[in-house]
């Protein structure tokens, strides 16, 4: 697995947010989400060292050859600003955005990733992903993914028409509680989220000082022994959480 190494400059911080979900219930709703993001990726860019985006920004996102979804516009043009004045910036898509292909990268110079991935941040072993798909649960996206991401399904989606399958994919993004993860937003206990099992099994590995995830729409920070610890980020639709490495410590503050 490749490895990135980010020095944090003095008085610097790595910030992590996940699961905006913008366009969700309707781009009305979500606007004022959309807004306060906004104003949060205003106030951390001024001592930003990095900036982390695990998934699921857009509630859905499909990039055509010549299309992408309308709409944003606040949030794309402050991530540009962002990355224009130096800061980097590292996308993970989830399971409501993993049809990206090349438009973060070319318009808003954001590398893309599809898997998880491990950093080197100030010395501190990082294993960073949107957590969809990993450790033994989650059988029924785990489904679900595999057609999402043939080729075949996707070539056909790709044929309708954008006004089709956008709305089309809207509407089951909210309406499926498989997709939309409604089904299980609750603390399940250490033994049973398959998040703490899988970054448990990669212990046995290999030593990682951080896991951080999103996915699971709860704010939660795990002891893993070993001086490992597994962190969800929450999300911007209740908590409005994210996590602020300074180089020493990684701990989860709420936005207000």
């Amino acid at each position: 697995m490749e490895t990135t190494n980010i020095h944090i400059p003095d008085g610097k911080k790595i910030y992590f947010a996940s699961d905006n979900h913008l366009g969700a219930p309707t781009a009305e709703k979500s606007f004022p989400r959309e807004r306060k993001f906004v104003a949060w990726l205003d106030t951390v860019k001024k001592d930003a060292a990095a900036i982390f985006l695990l998934g699921d920004l857009f509630d859905f996102w499909f990039e055509y050859d010549t299309v992408v979804p309308k709409g944003f516009t606040r949030t794309l043009g402050k991530l540009a600003e962002i990355t224009d004045s130096g800061i980097p910036v590292y996308y993970f898509v989830g399971n409501h955005d993993l049809w990206m292909n090349g438009y973060f990268e070319k318009e808003l110079h954001i590398p893309v990733f599809h898997k998880p991935q491990q950093f080197v941040l100030h010395n501190k072993i990082f294993l960073i992903g949107h957590g969809d798909g990993l450790g033994p649960g989650d059988k029924g996206y785990k489904r679900m993914k595999k057609v999402f991401t043939n080729p075949v399904a996707k070539w056909f989606f790709r044929w309708l028409h954008p006004d089709i399958g956008v709305r089309l994919a809207q509407y089951l993004s909210v309406k499926n509680k498989v997709i939309s993860g409604d089904e299980d937003v609750k603390f399940l206990g250490e033994d049973n989220e398959w998040l703490v099992q899988y970054c448990k099994r990669k212990l046995e590995q290999k030593h990682y000082d951080h896991f951080v995830f999103g996915h699971r729409h709860l704010p939660l920070e795990i002891p893993l022994g070993e001086q490992a610890y597994y962190t969800n980020l929450g999300d911007w639709i209740t908590y409005y959480t994210y996590a602020v490495f300074d180089g020493d410590t990684l701990r989860l503050h709420k936005y207000e």
